[in-house]
């Protein structure tokens, strides 16, 4: 039995197939101001015409200073919401589910003035120093994701996944390396992510599932490893996350421990998540090659897989791999003269 090509469903959220488009930024918000433009709509309209399960939208912010740069997304206003709407309607059309990534980069937003983190402390010394939030604008940043998400909701949007991985605010506030505060926020080093989690659940649909991007371990040296990441994930998911997507590092430069690069890197990861935790997995890192990819599901590593830098090579990665997995290709009508039906 082939797995690439099987339907998938967590709670009201129903899948074609087990391939998920993984968020990977465009800065390509040209007027700064956070809205999709046409070089969003048909970079997310041409993977769900090539084939994809589920297309997850680029790390969209909560605040305008809490983008990495000033030509990313945003879903800080309500003037945001049509533009969306218009690619989650175009998306759909093809079969295709699709959700969105909400964020804070915290102290990695490269255009804030000054950028804010959970403690005064650089990326590198050759960073902005970001300033330390207080306890009163940490609680107004978890109502700023709260309302990123309900204009999700209204958006359209079928799932929403929280970006709690690459060195950005919630993966900062639980980083004890990066996170020094002397209040309840550093006290309970996963109480933000918590409050966050939480206060989405009170504005999404009851089966909509929630998703939540987690980087397993740092590399910075002295960075947490896979065991406190688990400890972590394990109040995460009691506070309602429905599904987490293995990621690693991103929280500074790599320090004696690096991050490797081959094929299926990240999947020794995704593996224990999904044994300690007993919740779906998305497995992700450098899984173009479609028998690495049938390999993770095939071996019960992961319940999906999430294709990055192999859907930008290839907008129509999802048809050409199932093609390759299974001996047919099952394309839009359109180019099914391109893809002829072996017998």
């Amino acid at each position: 039995m082939t797995q690439l090509d099987k339907q998938y469903k967590i709670k009201g959220l129903s899948l074609k197939n087990k391939i998920v488009m993984a968020p990977m930024c465009q800065y390509s918000v040209d007027a700064k101001d956070g809205i999709p433009n046409d070089w969003h709509f048909v970079h997310y309209v041409s993977r769900a015409v090539g084939g994809a399960g589920l297309i997850i939208v680029e790390m969209t912010d909560v605040d305008p200073d809490g983008r990495i740069t000033d030509y990313d997304l945003g879903l800080w206003s309500d003037e945001h919401v049509p533009a969306y709407r218009r690619i989650v309607d175009e998306v759909h059309r093809y079969d295709a589910k699709i959700g969105i990534q909400i964020a804070h980069a915290g102290r990695k937003a490269e255009d804030a003035e000054p950028p804010v983190a959970p403690s005064a402390i650089p990326v590198t010394a050759e960073s902005k120093v970001p300033r330390a939030l207080t306890t009163e604008e940490v609680k107004q940043t978890v109502k700023q994701f709260q309302d990123a998400a309900k204009r999700a909701v209204e958006a359209g949007f079928d799932t929403i996944e929280i970006h709690g991985a690459h060195g950005y605010l919630i993966h900062q506030f639980h980083s004890p390396l990066i996170n020094k505060r002397e209040d309840r926020y550093g006290e309970d080093l996963s109480l933000f992510g918590v409050e966050v989690i939480q206060a989405i659940k009170e504005v999404i649909p009851e089966d909509m599932p929630l998703l939540m991007r987690i980087s397993a371990m740092e590399y910075m040296d002295e960075g947490y490893d896979l065991n406190h990441s688990v400890d972590i994930a394990k109040k995460y998911q009691e506070a309602g996350v429905d599904v987490f997507h293995i990621s690693s590092g991103g929280e500074g430069p790599p320090g004696k421990r690096k991050p490797a690069n081959h094929p299926g890197y990240q999947i020794r990861f995704a593996r224990t998540f999904r044994q300690e935790l007993n919740v779906p997995i998305i497995a992700v890192g450098v899984l173009e090659h479609p028998k690495v990819a049938e390999a993770a599901l095939g071996n019960e590593d992961a319940d999906l897989i999430a294709i990055g830098r192999g859907m930008l090579k290839d907008p129509y990665w999802a048809i050409h791999a199932i093609e390759e997995i299974t001996g047919i290709a099952v394309p839009p009508k359109q180019y099914e003269r391109a893809f002829p039906r072996k017998k």
